[in-house]
């Protein structure tokens, strides 16, 4: 059989190999099979878009578990058949599994254990098979890119909803003179927050590609999209949407300032410059209660400030085994009172789920990602044949930056969007591995 530079896809590796190659931490080979990493696409449009919600019929099948339960027992089809190992050994799924491992510890002490384990089965565990799934199918330079341009597709889609809702005056009524455009019935892109957080995560890929592309045409259909995802986060009125785009545009600048492709973002800012005096005078005034809490007249910035004051409070209560994972709304009741409302902050949500030790390790895998995608941009930036890796590596750190902002102002610790890209920078840091030269560290 011919060989080529990164041979270590090659279908004739034995069990041997597969072993000699985990123990250099962060070496895997893809499924010989395809089918585990589309239906992890499929899965997650179904997440978006949920099309069960436009057509009732498609509600008994349950769309999203068809993918889910195609790609997993294909993955698992896939990897005993030719003797491979089903986790890579890295540090990340470490402290995974120290994290879910803290959470089953820690259900005996909920404040409702049903609860927790309810919560558990129904939610967690499916967020860490997803994560588990793309993150080891999406391990070649092809996938990643396929995986980027299918999230971007995705958004110019969530835009036209979003779009298309606030021409129709589809609104979620906060007040009497504040209403909020609905994004889509998707669980994760429904809420204007949860929208614009969506879209937030998925920009910095979507710029990578851009910078990635070399023929114009696309380059012109990728900044158009980028205009979209960039007008849909806008549209949400979201406070925190609008602080993590801005956060984005400034992070891109800075580490472009040296580069030629500083010219695109340069581009880009001059356009939203020119569409500032079109927003309307309603957009600034809700900006403006990011600091003038009083002025907000829906009470949700005041509130969500008292919420979190209380929860640090409350956190002091228990802060070694917490009030039980997903049993963070039910511990601010008791402190506070009625209201059903989670604290917006992920890092206190975790705190009053899991104690100190379970946020402390969620940071160290927070940290364990963004230095993984640092790790590739070195490598690559060592080899010229490594420069799309780099650059894809780079608009994952962004995205995880951008999350860490936009995670102290969403309850989401549970929720897929860390985790996909917690599954993107490990199968960066996979990728970069394999195409590594000898030479090389």
């Amino acid at each position: 059989m011919e060989q080529t530079s990164s041979g270590w896809w090659r279908a004739e590796r034995t069990q041997a190999d597969w072993r000699a190659g985990q123990a250099d931490s962060g070496t895997w080979a893809p499924p010989h099979s395809g089918v585990p990493f589309w239906a992890t696409i499929v899965f997650t449009a179904v997440l978006l878009f949920s099309p069960q919600a436009y057509f009732p019929a498609l509600e008994s099948v349950r769309p999203a578990m068809i993918p889910a339960v195609i790609g997993i027992g294909a993955y698992l089809i896939d990897r005993i058949n030719h003797g491979a190992p089903l986790f890579m050994r890295v540090r990340q799924l470490w402290l995974i599994g120290a994290l879910a491992g803290w959470a089953i510890v820690t259900v005996p002490f909920s404040i409702w254990p049903g609860g927790s384990v309810a919560f558990l089965t129904g939610q967690y565990f499916k967020t860490l098979a997803i994560f588990w799934l793309l993150s080891h199918t999406a391990v070649t330079l092809l996938r990643l890119r396929q995986v980027a341009w299918s999230l971007s597709l995705m958004a110019v889609g969530l835009a036209m909803f979003t779009i298309y809702n606030y021409a129709s005056g589809v609104f979620i009524d906060q007040a009497a003179n504040q209403d909020r455009v609905v994004g889509n019935e998707g669980a994760l892109t429904k809420n204007p927050n949860d929208l614009a957080l969506m879209v937030n995560i998925i920009i910095p890929l979507t710029a990578a590609l851009l910078l990635s592309s070399m023929h114009a045409a696309v380059r012109a259909t990728l900044l158009g999209m980028l205009a979209l995802e960039g007008l849909t986060v806008i549209l949400t009125f979201s406070r925190g949407g609008f602080l993590t785009l801005g956060a984005i545009i400034l992070v891109y600048m800075w580490k472009l300032r040296r580069r030629a492709e500083r010219v695109w973002m340069y581009g880009l800012l001059v356009v939203v410059l020119l569409c500032v005096p079109l927003l309307p005078s309603t957009y600034f005034d809700r900006m403006s209660t990011i600091i003038h809490t009083e002025a907000d007249s829906t009470g949700s910035a005041g509130e969500r400030w008292t919420d979190m004051m209380i929860a640090m409070k409350h956190a002091f209560s228990s802060p070694i085994v917490g009030a039980g994972v997903g049993m963070n709304v039910l511990a601010m009741n008791e402190a506070r009172g009625g209201g059903w409302r989670p604290v917006h902050n992920v890092f206190l949500e975790l705190t009053l789920d899991l104690g100190v030790p379970g946020v402390l390790v969620f940071v160290a895998l927070l940290v364990a990602c963004l230095k993984s995608t640092i790790q590739v941009q070195q490598r690559a930036a060592r080899s010229p044949d490594m420069k799309t890796l780099g650059q894809l590596a780079e608009g994952i750190q962004i995205s995880l930056l951008a999350f860490t902002l936009a995670a102290l102002f969403h309850p989401v610790s549970y929720h897929p969007y860390f985790y996909y890209l917690a599954a993107l920078a490990l199968a960066a840091h996979a990728v970069s591995r394999s195409m590594r030269t000898p030479c090389q560290d």
